[in-house]
């Protein structure tokens, strides 16, 4: 896999020349990201009240302050890995490191991204605001020290989606169940753990020089760390799906979401074997099997509910 990304590089480099500086920065922003703050919406649409009074609003805004505050951290953090992300096969075609976009340049947009989520969360709630500030303090933690620690990486990566997904319950005044953040702290580890398994894959023995916590890494050791969180993730979920059914129900929706997530996490973790985990993003819009399954177990858990 690394030395197909390797021969690619040319074409690469060829295809990013003659980007415009606005394009350039666009995609700097990395938009494709932004999926992830999705996770905001699965408090209040686990607890079925995603349409109800201002919670829309509270959540659309969460979700904007979170578009704007990931993209000012990774301008950010590319302006800080300038130097080892033109070592890398695959980022050193990202705008920042290809010289597209000045330093500087790329600096003060980050700032104003970040300054304008937080003035943003004002007109959500205060704890919203305080999460928000914690999920900066660990990118700004990250960037500068956690990115060099073996296993304190995995957890400050993971960590921002967890925050993503708490504060999607505050900001819609949601009582967050103790199962819901177990699924998405241990699944968060899961994801994360694979990521950095394919980047061992694609990267080989120069890893440990573009990213230094890579090289204490083992396959095994990250084998051993998505096993471990996968099957802590899947009990968790089947605790929480059958305590939130109703005891009386005519079909049992959320035991049966149970089988999509299940062979959604199975699917997921194969694809990880294959050495698919590098992008997490694109491994899940890029497998058809996958977007089925999340299809099927959304509509499965919807309508636990929402039926009842």
């Amino acid at each position: 896999m690394a030395e197909g990304l390797q021969t690619s590089l040319p074409r690469a480099e060829a295809s990013t020349a003659g980007v415009p500086s606005g394009l350039a920065l666009l995609r700097a922003l990395r938009p494709k990201q932004w999926a992830k703050n999705v996770l905001v919406l699965a408090a209040p649409a686990a607890a079925g009240t995603l349409t109800s009074g201002d919670t829309p609003l509270h959540v659309g805004l969460a979700f904007i302050a979170f578009c704007l505050v990931s993209s000012g951290t990774y301008l950010l953090n590319d302006v800080r890995d300038f130097e080892s992300d033109r070592r890398h096969p695959v980022k050193r075609n990202r705008p920042i490191a290809a010289g597209l976009i000045p330093l500087r340049t790329a600096a003060a947009v980050g700032v104003a991204l970040i300054l304008s989520a937080l003035l943003l969360s004002l007109a959500i709630r205060l704890l919203f605001l305080a999460v928000l500030l914690i999920y900066i303090a660990i990118q700004v933690a990250y960037t500068l020290w956690l990115k060099r620690e073996p296993v304190l990486d995995i957890v400050a990566i993971a960590s921002g989606f967890i925050l993503r997904a708490v504060s999607g319950g505050l900001a819609a005044g949601v009582p967050l169940s103790r199962w819901f953040l177990i699924v998405a702290s241990f699944g968060s580890l899961f994801v994360v753990s694979g990521k950095r398994h394919g980047e061992h894959i694609d990267l080989g023995d120069e890893g440990a020089e573009v990213r230094p916590s890579l090289g204490a890494y083992s396959r095994n050791y990250l084998q051993y760390v998505w096993t471990m969180t996968s099957g802590v993730t899947v009990a968790a979920y089947c605790l929480w799906a059958f305590e939130i059914a109703p005891k009386k129900e005519s079909v049992p929706f959320y035991e049966l979401s149970i089988i999509p997530f299940v062979t959604f996490i199975l699917r997921y973790a194969f694809l990880l074997e294959q050495g698919y985990g590098g992008a997490p993003e694109d491994v899940v819009l890029g497998d058809r099997t996958l977007l089925i399954l999340a299809v099927i177990w959304a509509a499965l858990f919807a309508a636990g509910v929402y039926v009842y």
